[in-house]
């Protein structure tokens, strides 16, 4: 065995230098280390796992990643991946997972543009441009790029530029590419409140075009909506008594208390099956539509998060699994401990006109010798965020009775879900503290920050951070419907 590789028995046993910089590009990772690890922990020393065993790292040259997406071609897996302070791409030659190696850095040239969200099928990958926030490092009076660029990746380490989609205003965040000839936006269009729905044409790569777009009715401000106005959803022709209800307007949580409708806005990325696409808008929670006339598209269904839930970014994810008639949905917390409480939630999709809530995945419980006694008090965005969302993709593990969802400051979380109205949890991986700072995120304490998750059909897992390298992780525990001891 080579130096640079790792097993799993190095992993539960060397010491923490050796463990780590086997697993690394570099020696930086080793100086990320800090916390104690509690005896008979299966994890590198600094982390805390249950049922989850660390297979390799790296550091990404020292570009923490975001989104990511994986492709198996060519007898080689490769991991696609922006990044949260550097603008650009990296793929990840990850076909020995032990020895994950970054062999690109694509960089994008307009440094004060977001290159955060991808996602790809066959031999096309379709990138997303975004105006960075402010927070994030963005300068509001810089210029910026905007709208999803069209790749050709026939050759998975050397992706050509087909085409260039612009919104005309702020561009877009997380898109859905499921193949073929239509790809879904969350794009940030002009004369609009948050960011809508726009159905994307990229059947001529080169000239992608605009086939549809739907928005909650009161966001086209340059249409003279406003959000809570019942002139605008009845212009709409939407003016039922419910989707009256689902559109109040409301004090948003914590610190992003703003004007009614700040908080209704597609984070997505809208998720297609069959005929229907299921939206995660914000505070106007779960929207679902009916798209068969993409020219047109029309609500036919929807479920209300917020109130009780906090309301900005409300509903931040959806994935419906519609040969089980369910949805997994969770919302985004970037308060810092403070409004109402977020959630993960597991929906009822059998009848996509009436969506209901079904259950609510457990909080996570920080593990003993923690130095923390609870994840809202530990620093740092806390919370579910992303999940194993490329279900579309052949090289992406399907959604079956375990469940993996990064959660902030908690890591990944692993749950049984074959009993949807008892979901329990069976595993996690809390990485190791970072203790380099890349980015102004998280504005407080510098913690793990666990982002994005993506599992391939071998069973490995792949984790991000905002501040830290790529872990790649196994699970190890029982199988639903086994013994759970």
């Amino acid at each position: 065995m080579k130096d640079s590789e790792i097993s799993r028995r190095q992993m539960l046993k060397a010491p923490l230098i050796a463990t780590i910089a086997a697993a690394s590009q570099s020696s930086l990772a080793c100086e990320a280390l800090a916390q104690p690890i509690p005896a008979g922990s299966p994890a590198p020393v600094g982390a805390f796992a249950h049922n989850v065993e660390a297979v390799g790292y790296t550091d990404l040259e020292h570009r923490p990643a975001f989104k990511m997406a994986i492709r198996h071609v060519g007898g080689r897996w490769y991991l696609y991946t922006g990044h949260f302070w550097h603008s650009g791409w990296s793929i990840v030659d990850v076909t020995d997972p032990a020895k994950p190696e970054v062999v690109k850095f694509m960089p994008y040239p307009n440094t004060n543009t977001w290159t955060l969200q991808m996602d790809l099928s066959g031999d096309t990958m379709v990138t997303a441009l975004e105006r960075p926030f402010a927070n994030f490092g963005g300068d509001p009076a810089a210029p910026f790029d905007e709208g999803v660029l069209i790749w050709d990746i026939a050759d998975p380490i050397n992706p050509k530029q087909l085409g260039h989609y612009q919104t005309g205003g702020s561009g877009t965040h997380r898109n859905l590419y499921p193949g073929g000839r239509y790809v879904h936006l969350a794009a940030g269009m002009p004369g609009y409140k948050g960011n809508i729905y726009v159905i994307l044409d990229i059947s001529d790569r080169a000239n992608p075009r605009e086939a549809g777009r739907w928005w909650v009715p009161g966001q086209h401000e340059a249409g003279g909506e406003a959000i809570g106005s019942t002139d605008s959803v009845a212009e709409s022709g939407e003016a039922t008594d419910r989707y009256r209800l689902q559109l109040r307007a409301q004090c948003m949580c914590g610190a992003f208390c703003a004007s009614a409708g700040e908080d209704v806005s597609l984070h997505g990325p809208p998720y297609v099956v069959g005929d229907h696409a299921y939206l995660p808008y914000g505070a106007a929670g779960i929207v679902v539509l009916d798209i068969r006339n993409v020219s047109q598209p029309r609500r036919i269904g929807g479920l209300s998060f917020s109130p009780p839930f906090h309301s900005r970014f409300g509903v931040h994810g959806v994935l419906p699994i519609q040969e089980r008639g369910i949805a997994f949905a969770n919302s985004e917390n970037v308060t810092y401990g403070r409004g109402p409480m977020h959630h993960a939630s597991i929906i009822d999709i059998s009848d996509p006109n009436e969506p209901f809530l079904l259950s609510l995945l457990p909080e996570p419980i920080p593990p003993e010798g923690a130095s923390y006694t609870d994840f809202t008090t530990r620093g740092g965005w806390r919370g579910p965020h992303n999940i194993n969302h490329h279900q579309h993709h052949p090289d992406v593990q399907k959604q079956g009775d375990l469940f993996y969802i990064a959660h902030f400051n908690a890591g990944l979380r692993v749950y049984d879900v074959s009993n949807t109205r008892l979901p329990r949890e069976v595993g996690y991986f809390i990485p190791p503290e970072p203790n380099r700072r890349y980015g102004p995120m998280p504005e407080d304490k510098l913690v793990v920050q666990t982002e994005d998750v993506v599992v391939d059909r071998r069973g490995f897992i792949y984790i991000s951070d905002k501040n830290q390298g790529l872990w790649i992780l196994r699970y190890t525990g029982p199988q639903p419907g086994t013994d759970r001891t």
